[in-house]
């Protein structure tokens, strides 16, 4: 036994050459010891439109400049937009949360909620099951503060609509339990959100930031970036009740509900407990602080007691049609402590070398901008490069950005300008403080109607701020000739895409969209989703078994008939996402979690009204007719609904989460110019 289970947990170390594959939304996390950086994780999207997603491990080690892979038999699924903490106890463990996964073509798509711990010493992951713990959910955060793992927010999307979360877990990294804070509804909290950020501090966590989508009745969602601050209180008990042979986690409120207290417990209490409260911190009003966006990220540097924020995304909606972004590549701290404060960090001057005479006879530096086609030219010579401290004063511009990184490294090495060195523009980047030097690695860049994920690593010393150091050069070829606007070419292919989907609707106005499709007519993975798939009649091939002569066993057919459920329900879940199908359509179609009597309450009229059509009967005869119709078409579909709840399920969501999302009807996601999941 000893035997089979080394041989099941045995993990794989492997040199690699660089850093891991191009990638984002990953987690990069210091090594609680100080030694290493860890990389777990990511996604990528490729341009034939396919989704990678990873499970895999990596450590950097500076001081050889080394990325070693780990590769362990029991270790959690490929996933992206997880969270990840580290914690110095028992010799360092990395804990891991939740998470999103999509199928290669993009025609499924769940949320974890499985909790994982990995052990730095031993390089092997351990799962930690618990009957209560958070929900399903990807974009959250978690912070460690003592012995305590606080998680926040985040959002998950079933396929339906995505709803964005403000709930606030605790995990006792001592006990191995998860609980639940409980606060009264007029006690103020930040509002739902994904991608912020949270780190810790003397006094708790400090939360800024973020995004969500607002979803209103009839219209487009709409992206919206916060930039609100909250600083997340949190009291021990006092030493005298801390004294009494009792937990420090409070069961507040009836049995076995096991939630924390947002009031403090009396001293009389057989329970003390640590008390949670949300204080909104105001904004700042110097000049620093950085404007609005999401996508940025901020991570911890420890020894100054400062977060770092990184690059971003300022999206704008300009139109129904069009989004205009404009993308970050400055650099920011925040003061954790007291009342927060914002700095700006740019990076320093060099100090001149030699005499002045010598200083004459160097040649004025040009001035570099972009013409129309994105190439960059000299300006007049006579004009001399701006001073760092006038471009961090009214920060860095767009097209100055995306110059600025546009040299190769065997350019900067014998450029002066440190302004020089300054990485690509991008969001979604992995960022970490490893002492007092900040890493940063990959994240999206965007030009014209395209994007481009990433791949280069770079070093910044923070206690000097000379320079960035390019450690890992970007493969990514970004063409010189895309640089056509997102919000015409999104019109073009939208206004085209109306034109197609409304002579679909006109010709097939009567057409059901029960989501059936022939196994075996090419490529499962194929099917597009949002489209309205008809009947078609199966052909068998020449190496079909029927042909050959092979018949299959019941076990085979069962299989076949499992696998092309499963196909089914994942086509489904694309189907009722697309917000180009008719009203028409959507409400005589059930949906995941939705009763007989749930569907027939929501789609009433449209069933009275085919009963008119179908017979002459009038009164309660026609409702029951309508009910009849209604029937029949949930009949139809409740094969796939239960094949789709499984899905869900898997992801971590339970009936009453499927039947809020069904009760909430479906919901218009998506449009032309809507903006990503910023996570």
């Amino acid at each position: 036994m000893r035997k089979e289970w080394e041989v099941a947990h045995t993990v794989t170390e492997e040199l690699v050459e660089g850093p891991p594959t191009r990638r984002a939304n990953a987690t990069l996390t210091a090594c609680p010891q100080g030694n290493h950086l860890w990389c777990i994780g990511g996604e990528f999207f490729s341009e034939d439109g396919r989704a990678y997603f990873y499970n895999d491990v990596f450590r950097y080690t500076p001081e050889k400049d080394e990325w070693r892979k780990f590769i362990s038999p029991t270790c959690p699924g490929p996933r992206s937009a997880h969270a990840v903490v580290a914690s110095p106890g028992g010799g360092g463990k990395l804990f891991l949360f939740g998470g999103e996964f999509s199928s290669l073509h993009q025609n499924s798509f769940h949320h974890f909620r499985d909790f994982w711990c990995f052990d730095i010493t031993t390089h092997q992951w351990d799962s930690i099951d618990t009957k209560i713990r958070p929900s399903a959910r990807s974009g959250h955060r978690m912070a460690v503060w003592k012995h305590l793992i606080i998680l926040f927010g985040g959002f998950y999307d079933p396929g339906i609509s995505a709803r964005y979360l403000n709930d606030l877990w605790v995990f006792d990294t001592q006990e191995y339990t998860w609980t639940q804070v409980e606060l009264k509804e007029t006690d103020s909290r930040p509002s739902p959100r994904s991608g912020f950020s949270f780190l810790p501090c003397a006094d708790g966590i400090v939360l800024h930031g973020g995004y969500c989508k607002e979803y209103m009745k009839g219209k487009r969602p709409v992206g919206v970036m916060l930039d609100d601050t909250w600083l997340l209180k949190i009291t021990l008990p006092t030493d005298a009740i801390a004294s009494t042979p009792t937990t420090l986690l409070s069961k507040a409120g009836p049995s076995n509900t096991s939630k924390f207290s947002s009031k403090p417990i009396p001293p009389t209490s057989k329970a003390p407990g640590i008390v949670f409260k949300w204080e909104k911190r105001k904004r700042p009003s110097d000049a620093y602080s950085p404007c609005l966006r999401s996508g940025c990220t901020m991570t911890l540097w420890t020894s100054k007691g400062m977060g770092v924020l990184f690059g971003g995304v300022t999206d704008e909606d300009t139109s129904e049609e069009g989004l205009e972004s404009v993308f970050w590549n400055d650099l920011y701290g925040y003061q954790l402590v007291g009342k927060g404060k914002w700095t700006s960090m740019t990076l320093r001057k060099p100090k001149e070398k030699g005499t002045k005479k010598a200083d004459k006879k160097k040649p004025k530096q040009q001035k570099w901008a972009q013409n129309e086609d994105n190439e960059e030219e000299p300006k007049d010579g006579d004009e001399e490069i701006e001073s760092i401290s006038s471009i961090a004063s009214r920060g860095p511009q767009p097209h100055q950005q995306q110059s600025l990184a546009a040299h190769s490294s065997e350019e900067i090495s014998n450029m002066d300008d440190p302004l020089l060195t300054i990485p690509l523009v991008r969001y979604n980047a992995m960022l970490a403080v490893l002492r007092n030097t900040l890493y940063i690695y990959g994240g999206i860049y965007e030009r014209g109607s395209r994007e481009y994920t990433l791949d280069d690593f770079y070093s910044l010393a923070l206690d000097k701020m000379d320079r960035y150091v390019c450690l890992k050069k970007s493969d990514v070829v970004i063409p010189d000739g895309d640089i056509e606007s997102s919000s015409d070419e999104d019109e073009g292919e939208d206004d085209d895409d109306d034109t197609d989907t409304d002579d679909e609707l006109d010709d097939e106005a009567e057409t059901e969209t029960l989501v059936e499709f022939d196994m075996d007519a090419g490529d499962k993975d194929d099917v597009i989703p949002g489209k309205a798939i008809n009947s078609i009649p199966e052909v068998p091939d020449e190496e079909s078994p029927a042909v050959s002569g092979v018949l299959p066993t019941s076990e085979d057919r069962i299989e076949e008939d499992q696998s092309a459920l499963r196909n089914q329900a994942a086509t489904f879940m694309g189907v009722s996402k697309d917000s180009t199908r008719s009203a028409e359509d959507i409400q005589s179609t059930p949906l995941p979690g939705e009763t007989l009597a749930m569907f027939y309450a929501r789609s009433r009229d449209y069933w009275s009204q085919k009963a008119i059509g179908s017979s002459n009967n009038k009164g309660k005869q026609l409702r029951r007719d309508g009910f009849t119709l209604a029937e029949e078409r949930y009949a139809a579909y409740k094969p796939i609904l239960k094949e789709v709840e499984k899905i869900l399920q898997e992801a971590g969501l339970d009936e009453e989460e499927m039947r809020k999302g069904a009760a909430g009807g479906p919901q218009v996601s998506g449009g032309s110019g809507s903006s990503r999941y910023r996570k």
